[in-house]
């Protein structure tokens, strides 16, 4: 069952623009998940912040974020000066440039979200943007808010729709280098290869999602289940009810005439 969408906004490539919605594309929410509890009477334990040299709980309002430049020496920001370098749209993926649709590796693969449109004025839209897409063989990379934080993205044609992929920053990924320089690469053994390629031939079969079940998760239901429940749980909150979807009427056949016309005078963005 499809799941309320987690963010809703634009897609834009030039002046053709059409609502989407995105979804998590994976979910944790079946694992078993754990509260820390007070063994002798059952309840729940709160978290607090507190001051590392008072030992004081500090209240929501004097709570900040700083950067250490020394040790003990600390730069307050402000949320002003956190909003200062965030994108000026946190509701457009405005796609500023396209790359082969190999050329990124899979490292720099974070999260995958699910990309539909958000109402039927921006399928026509949001079909030739992902067709287009797929005939090239290229994927989209553009910048996005999400979870008040901005990341560089990469929009993918996947099926009917787009797969928008976050991507972790260069500065977060390992140089391959710095552990394969120590492997030597001299050919194996002609007679030793082949007895392994005939090795992983006889154990080559059709791909299968029991090949990534959790174990673990099966087991620690078993002894949940077998557990008697000390006390009535309190049904969750009702969900409220998600807002309207803005709808973008668009001439979808001028916007793409006079985005060509406007060709080379577009620079893409970083």
């Amino acid at each position: 069952m499809a799941t309320r969408p987690y963010w809703k906004g634009y897609l834009k490539l030039s002046l053709v623009t059409c609502a989407v919605t995105l979804s998590p594309a994976v979910t944790s929410s079946a694992k078993v998940r754990f509260h820390t509890l007070n063994r002798k009477t059952g309840d729940r334990i709160a978290s607090r912040y507190v001051d590392a040299v008072s030992g004081k709980i500090v209240k929501d309002a004097d709570q900040t974020k700083g950067y250490e430049r020394a040790e003990d020496d600390y730069v307050i920001l402000e949320d002003d000066d956190l909003d200062a370098v965030q994108l000026e749209s946190t509701r457009t993926i405005d796609i500023g440039e396209f790359v082969p649709s190999d050329a990124v590796e899979w490292v720099y693969y974070d999260s995958p979200y699910f990309v539909v449109p958000a109402d039927e004025v921006g399928e026509e839209a949001f079909s030739v943007i992902r067709e287009a897409m797929a005939q090239s063989d290229v994927v989209g990379i553009s910048r996005l808010v999400l979870g008040n934080r901005e990341r560089a993205v990469m929009l993918q044609p996947w099926d009917a729709g787009i797969i928008l992929w976050t991507l972790r920053f260069g500065d977060e990924v390992r140089d391959e280098t710095d552990y394969f320089k120590e492997v030597p690469d001299d050919k194996p053994d002609a007679k030793l290869l082949k007895m392994v390629e005939r090795l992983v031939a006889s154990r080559t079969v059709p791909w299968s999602e029991s090949m990534v079940r959790d174990p673990v998760q099966d087991r620690l239901l078993d002894i949940i289940k077998s557990k008697k429940p000390k006390k009535s749980k309190t049904a969750p909150p009702a969900d409220t009810p998600a807002p309207q979807a803005a709808s973008n009427v668009i001439d979808l056949m001028s916007a793409l005439k006079k985005s060509l016309e406007e060709k080379g005078k577009d620079k893409p963005k970083r």
